[in-house]
């Protein structure tokens, strides 16, 4: 997929400043921490077309308007996810300048959670 110049220089500035984990990482922070919480932050027809088990839906253009009511301890552990690991780590800035202070966002996003959970069973 093409991403501007212009994106892609946003996108590097916001993963400056986020933390970013694996699929794996993820798998394993939300076993250790049952109050953790995975969003996805994709569109609402890419939400539809399928998505990780047991996450949230909250899409990159409402998450800022809505965390607070969803997550509303801002020391809660929150994992983000788009397609690629992009629009999350946006997300995942924005976040962390609201005063959420355990936010991360999942490296490959949506498509390396699909690649390193096929042979995975998911209970």
């Amino acid at each position: 997929m093409y991403h501007s110049p212009g994106f892609l220089k946003l996108v590097d500035a916001a993963k400056a400043h986020v933390r970013e984990v694996s699929v794996r990482e993820t798998l394993a922070r939300l076993a250790a921490n049952p109050s953790a919480v995975l969003i996805d932050t994709r569109e609402d027809i890419e939400w539809a077309a399928g998505h990780a088990a047991g996450a949230e839906h909250l899409g990159k253009g409402i998450i800022e308007r809505d965390i607070e009511g969803r997550v509303p301890d801002k020391e809660t552990e929150i994992i983000l996810y788009c397609g690629g690991g992009f629009r999350s780590a946006l997300a995942a800035d924005a976040l962390q300048r609201m005063g959420y202070t355990n936010v991360a966002s999942m490296a490959g996003g949506w498509r390396e959670w699909q690649r390193e959970t096929s042979g995975m069973r998911e209970e």
